[in-house]
């Protein structure tokens, strides 16, 4: 699902150069649900952007569902992003002003080739993927707890069955409890075969994941796979 080859990426400011990463490799099988952890420096946003397809590297080899990113016009990877990866921001980004349906339909705004009908089939599979109730469909999103603003956030990066879920420091925002529901919503699609990648400081976070990928300095500290990962002791039945 993701390979990245001898992944390096230096920024440039007037004569000064820094070098965010130093040659990071490794993949990604579909299904997998991965944690890179990393603390702020370490190199793991700039990671992100480039699996995200918000960046290119300097040098190296990308390669996201059969697809070699490097080399792609802004107009290529903007199709990269919207066919192939679902975003999931600490800040949620949706529109408070709008409902819970509109901000899960929003991906497909300007997909003519989508019937309305059929749009909002898919934003339905896809709150009801995260628990999100039909009694809170038409309320605003600013009407909603963080809990739920997250899982509605979760649906939209769902409704256009990307091959991977990139959630970057999806918790960040939440308290405990509610962040618990959240990473329990994440493990929930990963049972059922979805490709997640996770990014996080935090690593009672990381420890929900099958796998556990650190980054220290701009290169791969440690690959470790998590025997029995973290389950939430969150319920079905707390209220958020």
């Amino acid at each position: 699902m993701i390979s990245l080859t001898n992944i390096t990426k230096t920024y440039s400011s007037g004569t000064a150069k820094t070098q965010a990463l130093k040659g990071v490799s490794f993949t990604v099988d579909r299904g997998e649900f991965v944690a890179i952890m990393g603390p702020s420096g370490s190199g793991k946003s700039t990671l992100m952007n480039i699996i995200g397809a918000l960046d290119v590297p300097t040098e190296g080899t990308y390669v996201l569902d059969g697809k070699e990113v490097h080399g792609l016009t802004d107009d290529q990877l903007a199709d990269i992003r919207r066919e192939k990866i679902g975003f999931v921001f600490q800040s949620f980004n949706l529109l408070r002003r709008s409902s819970v349906m509109r901000n899960v339909m929003l991906p497909m705004l300007y997909w003519d080739s989508i019937p309305v009908e059929e749009r909002r089939l898919r934003a339905e599979k896809a709150l009801h993927l995260v628990d999100i109730s039909e009694q809170h469909w038409g309320h605003l999103s600013n009407q909603l707890s963080g809990g739920q603003m997250q899982r509605v956030a979760i649906a939209r990066a769902l409704v256009d069955d990307p091959a991977i879920i990139l959630a970057d420091e999806p918790t960040g925002n939440l308290d405990s409890k509610t962040g618990a529901l959240v990473l329990q919503t994440f493990q929930n699609l990963h049972a059922q075969g979805r490709t997640i990648v996770l990014i996080t400081h935090e690593r009672e976070v990381a420890e929900h994941a099958g796998r556990i990928i650190t980054v220290k300095d701009g290169l791969i500290e440690s690959d470790e796979r998590v025997a029995t990962p973290r389950r939430s002791r969150a319920t079905e039945h707390t209220t958020v």
